[in-house]
């Protein structure tokens, strides 16, 4: 199963917020739209960080009550494909410690996955198998 299995149920709308705009408006955001994680994008649009929850969780506990995106931004994202493998992204996500994947494809940002929605992929092709596999048996018993 691929990414893009993953995109064209839950769609490619991305939720993104700039690196000048101040922590409480991310967390205002993440509220929102119930998400874990948001795109930090530049002015083309283009991601230059993403800020999740987390981010949100240390700097509180730091104290950090106000400040910038920029702040407390991870720079160096890991960027997915629509072709990725899930298992792969699976792996990396795991290995990496992060659970938000933005997806990019000819430059542009398409979508974000989640380690929830790659999780659910998996399970719901499992199931898939298994029901075949009973279909199968009880065919073979009649």
């Amino acid at each position: 199963m691929k990414v893009r299995t993953i995109l064209a149920t839950k769609g490619t709308k991305v939720i993104t917020i700039h690196p000048e705009q101040s922590l409480e408006e991310a967390a205002r955001l993440m509220a929102e739209h119930n998400i874990g994680a948001l795109v930090v994008v530049d002015e083309a649009g283009h991601p230059v960080g993403i800020v999740s929850e987390r981010d949100i969780v240390r700097a509180v506990a730091k104290g950090i009550l106000s400040g910038l995106v920029s702040q407390l931004m991870t720079k160096d994202v890991i960027i997915g494909l629509p072709q990725d493998d899930l298992i792969s992204v699976a792996h990396t996500m795991t290995e990496k410690r992060f659970r938000h994947l933005p997806i990019m494809e000819h430059g542009a940002l398409v979508g974000i996955v989640s380690i929830r929605d790659v999780v659910e992929s998996q399970r719901d092709q499992y199931q898939g198998e298994i029901d075949t596999l009973q279909t199968q048996i009880i065919a073979d018993d009649a």
